[in-house]
């Protein structure tokens, strides 16, 4: 059983890993899309940004509609969605064919990761669960920072058609090894549309949700714009702001495993101590972001707290504050995640534009006081609710 459930973990990590290569992989790959389209940056740019926008609105009512579907048909239907796309995406001669081609799959998108979380939690015990979880989201992590810079490599060093037939290959292998070896996966209990719906009343659940928006606003809203920061500020060189930037991604999928643990153990404390270190790195990186030696340790530090925040404990907020409806808690999660990147990078902008670059951090600092303002409200929400359960027990 033990070693049936490790599998099946293993493929929904490397499953996600190839959902979030397709999504996140093209940043790396915008100036040959620009050449071969002949579009402007700007222009080729929509191949990301309508495929998040799709993330955004299909989180909330895709992974609903699908929730009483067996999970292996939902994983073959999307791992064969994304398959063909990537395929279709080598061959695509037209921009606006391309940009469709890439909606398609930003609809198709949380349904299999909503899912994937759902599977991975539901496959151990309730205590074990965010430790299973925080597995899946190393895929999650690794898709987002490492899918970059590989799709870029491929891209030089072969074609733009090759980095393409990438994302194909592992999405396609992950679905014959889905045919494969995962059984069947019914849904035991099937939850009406109303009853999943009806969380929405709930106004920790909204809590959860401008809590996770703040959270990943607080991240990305520097991430985005930290290759300019490194170069500008810190005056990096560009091979030292790529082994930077790795520093980042393997402190983030290390973040993920950490926070899995110790949200397992303790979960209260978790949500409030990560939040609050990261506003002390924040700190540390606007008043010495102009040297390179401390700017390394405070980038590993950040990715550390960041990745255990953007996935663990942003997930676990949602899915525990609406832990009878999993799938839709869990879509809620993703378009949350999605609404807080797309403010951060936009009030991040806003920032360097007014101010300057430097000034970036204070987005991540500014979004991290609000986000443990309403941390601390959501806990003392919860608070009463325990200790009435106390005394009917």
């Amino acid at each position: 059983m033990a070693k049936r459930n490790n599998l099946l973990i293993f493929i929904l990590t490397i499953g996600v890993f190839g959902i979030l290569n397709t999504e996140m992989g093209v940043i790396g790959l915008l100036p040959s899309i620009s050449e071969h389209f002949n579009v402007s940056i700007s222009t080729a740019g929509l191949a990301v940004s309508l495929f998040a926008i799709a993330i955004a609105v299909s989180g909330p009512t895709m992974p609903l509609l699908f929730s009483g579907i067996d999970r292996k048909k939902i994983m073959l239907l999307v791992l064969g969605v994304f398959t063909l796309g990537n395929i279709a995406s080598i061959f695509i001669s037209n921009f606006t064919i391309l940009l469709i081609v890439r909606t398609i799959l930003g609809l198709f998108h949380p349904i299999y990761c909503s899912m994937a979380f759902t599977v991975a939690a539901s496959s151990v015990s309730k205590e074990e669960a965010p430790k299973a979880v925080s597995k899946v989201f190393i895929g999650v992590s690794a898709g987002m920072v490492a899918g970059v810079p590989i799709a870029s490599f491929i891209d030089s060093a072969f074609s733009y058609e090759m980095a393409m037939a990438f994302f194909a290959i592992v999405t396609a292998i992950m679905l014959i090894a889905t045919l494969i070896f995962v059984p069947s996966l019914p849904v035991k209990e099937r939850l009406s549309y109303g009853k999943q719906l009806s969380v929405l009343k709930k106004p920790i659940l909204w809590l959860s949700i401008v809590t996770v928006v703040l959270l990943n606003a607080s991240v990305f809203g520097i991430y985005s714009y930290i290759a300019e920061y490194l170069e500008t500020v810190t005056q990096m060189s560009p091979n030292t702001i790529s082994l930077t930037l790795f520093v980042f991604g393997g402190a983030n999928i290390i973040g993920n495993i950490v926070a899995g643990r110790v949200l397992t153990n303790s979960p209260i404390k978790s949500i409030l101590t990560f939040p609050l270190l990261l506003s002390v790195v924040y700190i540390l990186l606007f008043f010495t972001g102009e040297f390179a030696v401390p700017m390394v340790i405070i980038t590993f530090l950040w990715g550390l707290l960041a990745g255990g925040i953007m996935a663990n404990i942003n997930q676990y907020l949602i899915s525990s504050s609406a832990p009878e409806a999993p799938d839709f808690a869990n879509g809620l999660f993703i378009s949350a995640c999605n609404v807080g990147t797309t403010i951060g990078a936009a009030v991040g902008g806003l920032f360097i534009s007014q101010m300057g670059t430097q000034y970036v951090v204070l987005v991540g600092i500014l979004s991290l006081i609000l986000g443990l303002v309403t941390i601390l409200l959501r806990t003392y929400m919860l608070t009463p609710t325990k200790q009435l359960s106390k005394k009917v027990s």
